[in-house]
C-alpha cells in the first residue's frame, strides 16, 4: 500500500510539519501516511500545549491519515525507550514500508554507522562509556564521547562529520529510531529529510517555517496568536482558538508547580528512589531543592547538573505525578505497546485500519471503554496511565478554567475526517 510511518508530537502542527509530511510522502514514494504520536506529556517532560484530540484533527486535517497514541511510558521517556516505543507500534501494524524522520545530517549512512556500534556494543565502547560516566558527565554526553573516541580508534571515513552529528537532538533522536529498527530486525526502511529552515530550540519567528519552540514561547510571551498566523496551517489556528476560548490558555509545566511542591515535600526517601528515572543520590538533589525554594525554574536549576539534564529532571516531576515507578516501567515495557489507539483518520486512514485490523495482533482501539473487555492486566495497565495523563493534564490548568474535564478518554471518540 506504500504507507510512512512517522514519529511526531505535533506540540502544534505548524508548516514545517506540514513540509515534513509533504517530502516524506515524496521521498518515500508513499500515498499514505500514519502518524505515532505523544499524548497529553512530552518526551522532554512536560505538558503538550493542547490535548492529543486537538493537535490529533490538526494532522488530519492537514493530511495525515492515521494518527495513533504512543502510549504515555514511552512518550514520557528518555530518547531510547520513546523511540523503542514508538518504532515497535509502528512495526507492529504490519503495513508500514517506511519511516521518515528530520534530522541534521540530511542522510542516513553516518546516523546507521553509529546505529550499529550502539546496538552491537563493543568491548571497546562500552569501555570508553564507563569511563565518561565515571567523570560525571550525563549518559547522553559520555554516549557521544565514547562514540567518538570508538570511531577516531577505527579511523572512521567520516570522523569530522561526527561531532556536529552526535551535537544535533534530532540526529540523536535519528539515530535513536535506527537503533530501534535494527534491534527488532524491522523490514520498515528509514528515511531522513534534512532539516533547514529552523532549529529545534529556535525561539524566534520568522518567514513561513519556525519550531515548534518558537511558537510557544510567542504565545506565553504575548498571551496572543495573532504573530504565529503565518507559520502554521489555518486548520491549526482555529484549533488553537477554539482550545484557548475553552481553557482561557495553553498547558505549561508551571501550572504543576504547587502539585510538585505538594509531592515532594510529603515523599519519603525511600519512596522517590522507586520513582521512575531516579537513581541513587539523585534523590537527595531533588528534596533539597524542593524545601529550598517554591520557584519551578530556580527547583530545576538547583537540580540539574552536568549528569543530570533538566529535561531528565522534568520526566521524573511528571512520573512521580503519574506515579510511574521503576518496577512498573520496566514490566510494562517488556514487550513495547500492547494496543493500538487511534486518536484521528481520515477516509485513507479508515482502509489503513481494516488492513491493520487484518494484519496486526495487537487489539484496536477506538472505543477507550472497550479496553475492558480484552482480558490483558498489562494492556490494561498501561493504557490507565494514558487515561491518568489525561485527567492530570487538564488538573494542572484548573485554575484558568471551570470546565472539569474529567474522563475526557471515556468521552472523546477519535477524530474522522469527512475530507
Amino acid at each position: 500500500m506504500s504507507v510512512v510511518g512517522l514519529v511526531v508530537e505535533y506540540n502544534p502542527f505548524h508548516n514545517g510539519h506540514l513540509h515534513h509530511l509533504m517530502e516524506s510522502k515524496k521521498i518515500t514514494g508513499s500515498k499514505y501516511s500514519v502518524a505515532v504520536m505523544s499524548g497529553n506529556f512530552l518526551q522532554r517532560g512536560e505538558p503538550a500545549l493542547l490535548d492529543k484530540w486537538s493537535r490529533a484533527k490538526m494532522a488530519i486535517d492537514s493530511g495525515v491519515d492515521l494518527v495513533l497514541e504512543l502510549p504515555f511510558i514511552y512518550a514520557s521517556s528518555s530518547a531510547e525507550f520513546f523511540s523503542d516505543g514508538a518504532v515497535k507500534l509502528l512495526d507492529s501494524l504490519k503495513i508500514i514500508d517506511t519511516i521518515c524522520f528530520g534530522s541534521e545530517a540530511g542522510d542516513t549512512s553516518t546516523l546507521g554507522d553509529i546505529a550499529d556500534v550502539l546496538v552491537e556494543e563493543p568491548d571497546l565502547f562500552k569501555e570508553y562509556l564507563k569511563e565518561f560516566l565515571d567523570s560525571g558527565k550525563s549518559f547522553p554526553k559520555s554516549r557521544s564521547l565514547a562514540l567518538t573516541q570508538f570511531f577516531k580508534d577505527h579511523e572512521y571515513k567520516d570522523f569530522n562529520l561526527l561531532e556536529s552529528v552526535l551535537s544535533s537532538p534530532n540526529n540523536i533522536l535519528a539515530i535513536e529510531y535506527m537503533k530501534s529498527l535494527k534491534k527488532i530486525n524491522s523490514h520498515i526502511v528509514p528515511f531522513t529529510i534534512m532539516r533547514t529552515a529552523s532549529n529545534y530550540h529556535d525561539k524566534n519567528i520568522s518567514g513561513s517555517i519556525c519550531s515548534a519552540t518558537s511558537i510557544r514561547d510567542e504565545f506565553f510571551k504575548s498571551k496572543s496568536l495573532e504573530n504565529i498566523k503565518d507559520v502554521v496551517p489555518t486548520s491549526t489556528y482555529d484549533y488553537m482558538n477554539d482550545f484557548l476560548r475553552k481553557n482561557n490558555t495553553f498547558n505549561d509545566l508551571h501550572y504543576f508547580t504547587e502539585i510538585f511542591l505538594y509531592l515532594f515535600r510529603l515523599i519519603s526517601y525511600d519512596k522517590i528512589n522507586y520513582v521512575n528515572g531516579v537513581e541513587e543520590g539523585l534523590e537527595n538533589r531533588i528534596l533539597k531543592a524542593f524545601n529550598a525554594s517554591n520557584d519551578l525554574d530556580m527547583i530545576l536549576k538547583e537540580i540539574s547538573t552536568k549528569r543530570y539534564t533538566m529535561t531528565r529532571i522534568k520526566r521524573i516531576l511528571v512520573h512521580a505525578l503519574m506515579n510511574l515507578d521503576k518496577n512498573t516501567f520496566d514490566k510494562l515495557n517488556i514487550d513495547g505497546p500492547r494496543y493500538i489507539r487511534v486518536l484521528g483518520s481520515s477516509k485513507d486512514g479508515l482502509k489503513l485500519l481494516s488492513e491493520i485490523k487484518e494484519h496486526s495482533s495487537l487489539p484496536i482501539i477506538t472505543k477507550f471503554s472497550n479496553h475492558h473487555k480484552l482480558n490483558d492486566s498489562l494492556l490494561n495497565e498501561m493504557i490507565d496511565f494514558d487515561k491518568r495523563a489525561t485527567d492530570l493534564y487538564f488538573t494542572g490548568m484548573s485554575k484558568f478554567t471551570d470546565q472539569a474535564n474529567m474522563n475526557l478518554d471515556f468521552l472523546i471518540s477519535p477524530y474522522i475526517s469527512k475530507k
